[in-house]
């Protein structure tokens, strides 16, 4: 029974520390100006570009950097999937485009760009397989100084 209610705590817990994505680009403006706290906004490729699963996998996914997110930041992935059954709802697609038109007008993946609550924007990153949740966190932190 000890054992079960160590797990139920560890998951409850882990919910509560995990950063959120948000499901639009206006749900996270609205937070953000609500939380006075930077939008991460990740161009990703999610079942194409090789770079940005690792991205996903070693950076964003871990629990330091999660840790780190739901405190400090907004998340919102523009995701551009190109296969059939990973296809976004038209309203979503036409968000992620005209963020694309706005801030990563080259087509780079991934592109992480750091947005103020107005939206103006603070810095861009891209990813490099060397770098660690740490390093990442204080490159991000490095725009908003």
């Amino acid at each position: 029974m000890k054992q079960f209610l160590g797990i139920v705590f560890f998951v409850f817990f882990g919910s509560l520390q995990a950063q959120e994505w948000q499901n639009s680009f206006d749900e996270a403006v609205t937070l953000a100006n609500a939380e006075d706290k930077p939008i991460v906004l990740v161009f990703s490729g999610s079942d194409w570009c090789a770079p940005c699963i690792r991205l996903k996998k070693q950076i964003l996914e871990s629990e330091e950097f999660k840790a780190y997110a739901s405190e400090h930041y907004v998340m919102y992935n523009a995701d551009f999937p190109r296969k059939k059954k990973n296809e976004l709802p038209q309203a979503l697609e036409e968000t992620n485009t005209s963020l694309a038109e706005k801030y990563n007008p080259k087509g780079h993946f991934p592109l992480v760009v750091v947005l103020d609550k107005h939206q103006s924007v603070l810095g861009k990153t891209g990813f490099n397989v060397r770098t660690m949740p740490k390093k990442y966190i204080s490159i991000l932190n490095g725009f908003i100084q």
